[in-house]
């Protein structure tokens, strides 16, 4: 089992496989942090619990009703504010009187089995109750009668922890919560540096490495959604990290909305590490009784640097996040409508792309944009979701039946989020969207964001949507959300809870999307935000795969791909093969370095069939028939990054699948180099005492020699050239 505790040292000890975190007691009254890293077997260690030299004598051991008992330089679990602790709170509350001062202490504990779900919220789920372990500390502030349950859950075997916070109002005056972080960690020895993923449209999941110096380093988003400059993810290293060696402490939040993830170094190098919900312009109204869920944080330390990281991520995320159907299917190879037609398409020349289509091995067929209301351009028709009379006379019932006779499914591209001041649904309920009486009514590509967190709102999402997928044979769904939030106001709420609107927001779009794929689970659910502008866990929980940017230029996405992979597992990563020049960059590329680029991960295309020749056509045919065999490997299959474009241009990504039977490996070089030698790559990971055929040839190589000596690239001269190699062990 996951946890213990001891009554001696008063410690309760979390572990799974490999990793060790500890809670110590402090005088029955506050949780500390003891130790988060590799796995100790010894939980009687409360020594460890120090103070600078200095300070020791009047810190350590005093009680915390001594006048002179200090917080600052105390390593809390989940620190308060206004008591001594100087450091940045894990919550911030205003009681009855105004005053924001508080004291919550520990009333009780319990150990459950398994792991419970969050009210409102997506999370981690455990398929059997033995699968995890759950701690809840219950606190209380004996003044305020606020309530504050952490819950720790344990994921023994795939060496995750998870955290959330759960507040209660038990006194008999309102409260209101105005900060309310997931977790909160003080650690001793602070790491040297955070990792995170930044960018923006276009430039989705970039890796970033930034020194932590005395003060805080945080990202964030205040955008309404996680945004494409901020994925709610970073990892805390130390400076010697590597892909393969070094200690890494990492967080994903599983939230869709505003959040903050920050590391607060002390003078002493020790650092608070905090994420959750980001604090400004937020506040929830806890009446008495009222209850406020934070999202859930998932904690991975990895002691074998970057890569080990992710392969603790990526299964648990397969598995424990996304769920449905589709969780242990291969994803279908589709072709998206948006590049060849944009808005200029009707019945006939769909169903002329899907007869193509079919000819070359496509398994889907998926109508963009422009299908509804009158919709010639961005600048109408949201929310009306009817089809176009003028371009689909027989109906989208009409087109699926024509394209599943032909024997492809079929998807539909939507964005039920918003809705434009052109179109019938604004005209009759203007109220609907998101504002802010007498200021402006921003708007983006011409819209505007309805208001999730009403009732009626949702509910005429769902209507709309399940009015579609009842008439018409649909098996896919591409969910899109095309603009950022401003001017963040609700017509169905009172002044005092304006505050509570951004999160409400988040709640409501999760509680369409549950009430969505539960009623329709044979549909493949998408995730789409301009490309990948809410890429986190959080959408994981109901979208099967994520569209990771609307940038399809192959050099391009392999730095997108690569710092996606750090987190995200390859199945819930889709890349699809787009015309040359590329539409976005009008950078020229071959079908091969754009295959190669995309193989790794969930391919699809998205170019128009009826313009390319009969030569171009046998080349994809050829690709779909290789990624069909290679398919099952490549979405099952563990990720390995052996080569990195942040570091030095090159790329290389290995796939092992089966327990190591078959390993793919793919190579890119993107820009040629003038009088370049000696190009090759080492395969790490395989059995070094085994013999690997390269399937397609003849050649029989020892793992020993792929480990240690390694391959010899082709090395042709030229911009993005590429290889790819497929063993099997012997």
């Amino acid at each position: 089992m996951g946890i213990t505790f001891n009554r001696d040292s008063g410690i309760y000890h979390l572990f799974t496989n490999n990793t060790s975190y500890q809670i110590l007691l402090y005088e029955n009254v506050y949780p500390l942090h003891l130790y988060w890293g590799h796995r100790v077997y010894d939980d009687n260690c409360a020594w460890q619990l120090e103070a600078p030299y200095r300070r020791a004598h009047i810190l350590l051991h005093a009680h915390p009703d001594d006048p002179g008992f200090s917080r600052e330089y105390l390593p809390f679990e989940y620190p308060c504010y206004g008591t001594s602790d100087f450091r940045s709170p894990a919550y911030d509350i205003s009681d009855w009187r105004g005053h924001g001062v508080s004291d919550a202490r520990l009333i009780s504990w319990q150990i459950l089995s398994g792991k419970p779900e969050l009210e409102g919220l997506p999370s981690s789920y455990c398929g059997d109750v033995d699968e995890a372990q759950t701690l809840i500390l219950t606190l209380r502030d004996s003044v305020s009668g606020l309530e504050i349950q952490l819950v720790y859950s344990v994921f023994e075997n795939s060496d995750v922890i998870t955290r959330h916070a759960r507040f209660t109002n038990g006194g008999e005056h309102d409260l209101r919560l105005n900060g309310a972080a997931s977790m909160s960690l003080d650690m001793k020895h602070g790491p040297e540096q955070m990792i995170q993923l930044c960018g923006t449209a276009l430039r989705e999941t970039h890796v970033e490495k930034r020194a932590l110096g005395t003060g805080i380093t945080a990202i964030e988003s205040l955008r309404g959604i996680s945004s494409h400059q901020a994925n709610p993810f970073a990892a805390f290293a130390r400076r010697d990290v590597t892909e393969t060696c070094g200690e890494v402490f990492a967080i994903s939040l599983v939230y869709s909305g505003n959040f903050r993830i920050q590391a607060e170094r002390d003078m002493y190098g020790s650092t608070r590490v905090q994420a959750g919900i980001h604090p400004h312009q937020f506040s929830w109204k806890l009446e008495p009784g009222g209850v406020f869920t934070t999202p859930e944080a998932l904690l991975v330390y990895s002691g074998e640097g970057l890569g080990g990281m992710s392969r603790r991520f990526h299964p648990f995320l397969r598995t424990h996040i996304s769920r449905g159907e589709y969780r242990d299917q291969v994803r279908p190879v589709l072709l998206n409508t948006w590049e060849a037609f944009y808005f200029s398409f009707c019945h006939d020349s769909v169903l002329e792309l899907a007869r193509a289509a079919r000819q070359v091995g496509i398994e889907l067929l998926v109508l963009d944009d422009g299908w509804f209301g009158h919709r010639d351009d961005d600048r109408s028709s949201l929310g009306d979701w009817y089809p176009d009379a003028k371009k689909l006379p027989r109906g989208l019932e009409g087109l699926c039946r024509d394209v599943n006779a032909l024997g492809l499914k079929m998807g539909l591209w939507v964005e039920p989020e918003m809705v434009s001041p052109d179109s019938e649904l604004y005209r009759a309920h203007p109220d609907w969207c998101l504002h802010v009486p007498d200021r402006k009514r921003s708007q983006w590509r011409n819209q505007l964001v309805l208001d999730l967190g009403r009732e009626e709102v949702r509910q005429y999402i769902i209507d709309a949507l399940s009015k579609i997928l009842d008439r018409c044979e649909l098996s896919y769904i591409k969910w899109d959300c095309n603009r950022r939030i401003t001017e963040a106001g609700s017509a169905a709420l009172p002044p005092d809870r304006q505050g509570e609107v951004m999160h409400r927001y988040v709640l409501g779009l999760y509680r369409v999307m549950k009430t969505l794929t539960e009623r329709f689970p044979h549909v493949l659910f998408e995730n789409c935000a301009s490309g990948g502008a809410r890429f986190d866990p959080g959408m994981m929980c109901y979208f099967s795969q994520n569209w990771a940017s609307d940038n399809t230029d192959a050099v391009s996405r392999l730095s997108i791909q690569h710092g996606a992979s750090l987190v995200y597992p390859p199945i819930w990563i889709t890349f699809h093969i787009s015309a040359s020049p590329n539409h976005q960059l009008e950078r020229p590329s071959s079908l091969q370095f754009r295959e190669h680029v995309c193989q790794p991960f969930n391919l699809g295309y998205e170019l128009n069939l009826l313009n390319m020749s009969p030569e171009e056509l046998e080349q994809i045919k050829a690709q779909i028939q290789r990624y069909k065999q290679l398919r099952n490997l490549i979405q099952f299959g563990d990720f390995y990054r052996l080569s990195s474009p942040f570091e030095g241009g090159d790329t290389a990504w290995m796939i092992s699948a089966q327990e190591g039977r078959h390993i793919l490996v793919w190579y890119y070089k993107p820009y040629a180099r003038p009088e370049e030698a000696y190009l090759g790559i080492r395969i790490p990971y395989l059995d070094e005492h085994a013999r690997y055929r390269q399937v397609g040839t003849d050649r029989i190589y020892h793992g020993s020699i792929l480990m240690h000596m390694g391959l010899t690239i082709d090395w042709k001269n030229g911009d993005q050239f590429s290889q790819f190699w497929h063993f099997e062990k012997i």
